[in-house]
């Protein structure tokens, strides 16, 4: 009888990514989190536990190369006793406040580190062991605001080229058994925004519930769909950005908060 799916969750101390690591876990998958808070996730790990679903915790700050390594070699080449990852959630990521021309240079490499460069290195440490097993998949969280031009940190850019990425995976891996995804969300209320100085306020009737971005996503993912977005009004809002005029698409990014969504 075949063992448990093992899903790698990366941001998983909370939010979205405390969300995909329980729905997983309610899916059947035992689950690796990572993240740089050990207590955080030895909380979620418990909660997990407590449901019958093996989780393990891996401690690693993704802007740091080092302890990045640590992440790939768990989905690369997993030790004795581990098993081999069938699903990689990249979902570690977040804003710097303020604009781009003011915020220190070392602070935008390390979100770029951690947007960009984590997403791009684990999709390949984790993609060619799938290949060669012809089953798995990853999930990278990407988010609306990719799609819309925008000012302040490089968050919105970076998330461009998340869902660009997850893009040409998609086209690279099919075929083969596995299945590349990019989730873009809008406003999803998590700690994300609080954290930039957001007030749930503004645009409020756009906000989503984190459970319903992530089962919708699940829900997507299972239809093997390449692109995922929450929600009638970011569809639409995604809609306008491809096919209005750049000069309607500016506008609309203006009047429109920076971070995710």
């Amino acid at each position: 009888m075949a063992g448990r799916p093992t899903a790698l969750v990366t941001g998983a101390s909370s939010g979205l990514g405390t969300e995909f690591a329980e729905q997983l876990a309610g899916q059947g998958y035992d689950v690796v989190l990572v993240a740089r808070d050990e207590a955080r996730l030895r909380a979620v790990a418990d909660r997990l536990g407590e449901r019958g679903a093996h989780a393990e915790v891996l401690v690693a700050d993704l802007a740091d190369p080092t302890a990045r390594a640590r992440v790939e070699r768990r989905l690369a080449e997993p030790a004795e006793g581990e098993a081999p990852v069938d699903l990689l959630v990249n979902n570690a990521g977040y804003g710097t406040a303020g604009e781009f021309t003011e915020t220190d240079p070392a602070v935008l490499a390390a979100n770029h580190e951690v947007n960009v460069s984590s997403v791009m290195l684990l999709c390949r440490a984790a993609l060619p062991g799938m290949v060669e097993r012809g089953r798995g998949g990853v999930i990278n969280v990407s988010s609306v605001s990719g799609f819309l031009p925008g000012r302040g940190s490089v968050y919105g850019a970076g998330k461009a080229y998340v869902t660009a990425l997850s893009q040409n995976l998609y086209m690279s891996v099919y075929g083969t058994g596995v299945h590349v995804m990019a989730l873009c969300p809008g406003y999803t209320k998590t700690d994300f925004h609080r954290r930039l100085g957001q007030s749930r306020k503004d645009a409020g009737f756009m906000w989503l519930e984190a459970d319903r971005v992530v089962a919708d996503g699940l829900a997507d993912f299972a239809r093997r769909r390449p692109l995922s977005i929450p929600g009638v009004g970011y569809k639409a809002i995604v809609v306008a950005a491809r096919h209005a005029p750049t000069r309607i698409v500016q506008v609309l990014a203006r009047r429109s908060a920076s971070g995710r969504g």
